[in-house]
């Protein structure tokens, strides 16, 4: 039976493919092109196509209105990386089983394939009892003694119960709420359903788009998205692939069942090739479609080009990203064979977690504080910026809290005084800063520095790989050598002139080919050039995807209490502070921000004084700090005055308390007023009906007796 491409490609379920079409109602784009922007745009009538995948690759986004859309409404295109975050709405469509479930909606490994939904009803399994309204987690689709089912789990009173629903389990299952938002390129990989439209709500505009908004002047409201795919199919005397969008008005039939699939060239992903058995390797292939990008040896595997892939095999790199500030931030994979030398540069380390992280048996770590840190114990020691420590080793120490000994994790540290050394405790729980004193000037390989030190290092390239013609890791000022990883790569070289073999990697390389019947001429592959690769900020995140979980710093223990300052305001729960005005976490960093960016902003001239520092005293010289002593005094003096005025704390029995600055007031008072102005021709009621709904915001989880000096103060 003949359909239209679009509403053949939205019901099709991606487990069946491929399946081979045949035009029943062709379409000719007048004049002589048969491609546009990259698409087919001629179909033949009675032509035949084996269709061996789609993807979504724009939505037609209708404005709704009520969250219905309307027959009338306005639609408009939006590219997949348009800019902004949505909020999902839950379909109010009910799927009737299991197996509807896992045919239309996307249920994968990470966290956006685990779709929750709920029966208006109670389901009986044989050892769990699924209650009505319950929130069912879908984690896993696989086959369990011989029958595919779905892994799926509840949670009671904190704890995760795991059960599997067959695909045949009928009954009318929900969507559950989605209180999660999500890019418009997430939402088309996971959250759109086969056959069903999506209504999503826009939570948060990003003001980053170039071309002109296609949507409404601030539109706040909600958009049903439906999506056109991109086909990827293969024509029967074509060697490309040839990509053709859903909504191309032609009209199809499936014909799979009577034709010759084999007749067809079959592409293969480089996925597909490294599955294959060790023994099938050598082979001989044709790029059926190549990778994008100018960097070699992408830019030599074009379409049409013969390969030979020699073997797969698993191969370490190094993850490094660039050091800077500001974003973006470049990434780049280094494998072991690069040739070029590298120098040690500063690492900076934000707690004093960091340092005993970082912290080695074969040298001592010599840092200087960059920030300063004020004990709330008189057993542990008060940092200054330019304060100097060799860092020793992690213990416990007791302290005196609230009139009771309590014990606590300290780092152990030596202070570099002008003649002498002194024992010191910094807490482990220490937000500081520091940065390291390099006394090292050797150059090192890559493969000493994994072997000898603990990454993330910091290095930069002092020696370039000679054998790179364009050696980028070489114009970079500085690199954060981050983990070591072991990735999936294929060895190739090109059959015409096979005088250098690349590694190419299996899973970032957007490539298809198909495998020739020809014999390799040379069984052992040519000389492998050395490549850095420069992957994407998306790649890098993936790739990171599988690193450890790496250990964060112990909570932070409450301040004792201190007296309470006559220029204190009021009193606001700290969680409201952090969330409802978005006041900054730690007041007093904030406040010596901007002094210590100063001071390390010249991190080279402090590393040479510090050094200085280190040999007098290693000479056994007097070297005086009066200078030093008086900056540290006065920065240390700043630094109480801006804990006295802004990190004040009140524990009380119910709650812990923080003190908000007159800023805050105003920053809720001028946005107050933005809105009073917006409506100007507001009546008091609607006024009313803008703080009750700002009531109910800042109820949400806060006290409620802020709100009530808040808006008694800007209703007045």
């Amino acid at each position: 039976m003949a359909s239209t491409l679009e509403k053949f490609i939205h019901s099709l379920d991606p487990r069946a493919l491929p399946r081979v079409l045949q035009i029943q109602s062709g379409i000719y784009f007048q004049g002589s092109i048969y491609e546009m922007f990259g698409n087919e745009c001629c179909l033949s009538t009675g032509e035949v196509i084996k269709v061996i995948g789609f993807k979504i690759k724009k939505l037609i986004a209708s404005i709704c209105e009520n969250n219905e859309e309307s027959q009338f409404s306005a639609k408009v295109e939006l590219p997949l990386n348009f800019p902004g975050l949505y909020k999902v709405m839950a379909d109010k469509t009910p799927y009737l089983s299991i197996e509807e479930i896992t045919r239309k909606v996307s249920i994968g490994p990470t966290r956006f394939g685990h779709p929750c939904f709920f029966c208006p009803e109670d389901i009986k399994l044989a050892n769990l009892t699924i209650k009505h309204g319950e929130q069912i987690t879908f984690n896993s689709v696989e086959e369990v003694n011989g029958t595919m089912a779905v892994n799926c789990g509840v949670v009671r009173n904190n704890r995760s119960h795991s059960f599997t629903f067959p695909l045949s389990q009928e009954g009318k299952f929900y969507e559950c709420e989605d209180d999660q938002i999500y890019t418009l390129k997430e939402i088309a990989e996971w959250k759109i359903p086969k056959s069903r439209n999506r209504i999503v709500k826009l939570s948060n505009t990003l003001h980053m788009w170039e071309a002109s908004n296609p949507l409404p002047e601030n539109f706040d409201g909600c958009l049903t998205l439906t999506p056109v795919y991109e086909v990827q199919a293969v024509m029967k005397f074509r060697k490309d692939i040839v990509h053709i969008l859903s909504d191309l008005d032609v009209e199809v039939k499936d014909i799979t069942d009577c034709y010759d699939i084999s007749s067809f060239l079959q592409p293969l992903s480089l996925e597909d090739v490294f599955e294959r058995t060790s023994k099938e390797f050598p082979m001989v292939a044709e790029i059926m479609e190549g990778p994008q990008g100018s960097q070699k040896p992408y830019n030599l595997l074009c379409t049409g080009k013969e390969i030979v892939i020699y073997k797969k095999y698993q191969a370490k790199r190094v993850l490094a990203s660039e050091i800077r500030s500001d974003f973006p931030k470049r990434h780049f994979l280094i494998p072991m064979s690069y040739k070029g030398k590298f120098k040690r540069r500063p690492r900076e380390f934000p707690t004093a977690y960091d340092l005993e992280i970082a912290r080695s048996e074969k040298e001592q770590l010599h840092v200087v504080a960059t920030k300063a840190f004020d004990s709330p114990h008189r057993e542990l020691f008060s940092v200054s910026v330019g304060d100097q420590f060799l860092v020793q080793q992690c213990q416990t120490s007791e302290v005196l809290y609230e009139g009771r000994k309590k014990v606590v994790d300290v780092l152990a540290c030596e202070q570099i005084l002008s003649d002498t050394y002194k024992k010191v405790l910094l807490p482990m729980y220490m937000e500081g800063g520091f940065v390291e004193v390099i006394h090292d000037k050797k150059r090192y390989q890559l493969s000493e520095i994994c072997k000898e030190f603990r990454l993330p290092f910091n290095v930069k390239v002092s020696v370039r790989d000679l054998s790179i013609r364009d050696d980028v890791l070489a114009a970079v000022p500085g690199l954060q050598l981050e983990e070591e990883i072991t990735d999936s790569y294929l060895l190739i070289s090109s059959v015409s002139s096979p005088v250098d073999s690349w590694e190419i990697p299996v899973y970032r390389l957007n490539m298809s080919v198909h495998l020739l019947s020809k014999n390799v001429q040379t069984v052992v592959p040519p000389a492998t050039k050395t490549t850095v690769e420069e992957i994407s900020e998306e790649q890098y995140y993936m790739v990171r995807r599988y690193e450890n979980q790496t250990l964060y710093p112990p909570p932070r223990p409450p301040k004792k209490p201190t007296m309470l300052s006559p220029n204190t305001l009021f009193a606001v729960p700290t969680q409201m502070a952090s969330d409802v005005l978005q006041a900054p976490k730690n007041f007093c960093e904030e406040a010596t921000k901007k002094f210590c960016s100063n001071q390390a902003a010249d991190v080279s001239e402090l590393q040479v004084s510090c050094q200085k520092d280190l040999m007098h005293h290693e000479k056994g010289k007097d070297v005086t700090r009066t200078a030093t002593l008086v900056e540290t005094s006065v920065i240390k003096g700043l630094t109480n005055k801006a804990l006295g005025k802004f990190e004040r704390e009140k524990e009380l029995k119910e709650c812990n308390y923080d003190y908000v600055d007159e800023n805050i007031v105003e920053n809720i008072r001028k946005v107050f007023q933005d809105t009073t102005v917006q409506n100007k021709n507001v009546v008091s009621e609607e006024k009313s009906d803008i703080c009750s709904r700002l009531r109910l915001k800042i109820a949400m989880g806060q006290i409620l007796p802020l709100f009530h000096m808040v808006s008694h103060a800007l209703l007045h």
